[in-house]
């Protein structure tokens, strides 16, 4: 049990409460769905992740650089629906989350790297409004994990002091910066991982609903 009792609790989204929205594996889906090589856009998409999920490149100018920075046999609009379908919601870990929020008794914020665009779109289609106070995002943050200015800005917004707050990511190199910081951190291996670090906080669900995976 953790002595200094935990008053925020830190999410990510990708790989915690839904699939990541643009990782590789959905590129290289777009790149055999309409017909492209996946090589070069790959090279051009590293190029251009760092300013488009910092904030400063809009989906349509991230677009322009990486997809249409040559003539294509297909629409920009078809592509962009292609992106928005590779999110799914993950309704177990949603689910226990929604538990956790309906207690009142810890502030809860998402805190993920992600662009303006798709974390909009995200926060709607998983249901994350009634569940989190706040999104913590790259692209609104002006810095991505695991950059130690990230989590430097995305506490000072937070007002959060490290020993009272718990971070939950799937991704350890995205946990080690913020640990130094003396923040709590739960490697999101599984909703039940999650649920098991937690408790370990003790933060557990109420019971009210069933949340089997």
């Amino acid at each position: 049990m953790n002595d200094a009792p935990i008053e925020l609790i830190l999410c990510d989204v990708g790989g915690v409460l839904g699939t990541n929205g643009w990782d590789h594996e959905s590129r290289a889906s777009a790149a055999e769905q309409f017909g492209f090589d996946l090589g070069p856009f790959e090279e051009r998409h590293e190029e251009a992740l760092d300013t488009w999920e910092s904030g400063r490149m809009t989906l349509d100018e991230y677009l322009d650089f990486s997809v249409f920075n040559v003539d294509r046999p297909f629409g920009r609009e078809d592509f962009k629906a292609f992106m928005l379908s590779q999110s799914a919601p993950n309704p177990v870990a949603l689910g226990f989350m929604a538990d956790l929020a309906s207690q009142n008794r810890w502030r809860m914020m998402t805190m993920n790297n992600e662009s303006a665009e798709l974390n909009a779109y995200r926060v709607d289609l998983f249901g994350l409004r009634p569940i989190f106070s706040a999104f913590l995002t790259s692209a609104y943050v002006g810095a991505r994990k695991p950059h130690a200015l990230f989590y430097e800005k995305a506490l000072a917004i937070a007002h959060a002091d490290p020993a009272r707050t718990v971070f939950i990511d799937d991704r350890p190199v995205n946990l080690d910066p913020v640990r130094t910081m003396g923040v709590h951190c739960v490697q999101a291996s599984s909703t039940d991982a999650v649920r098991a670090g937690l408790a370990a906080l003790g933060i557990t669900a109420s019971g009210a609903a069933a949340l089997t995976p």
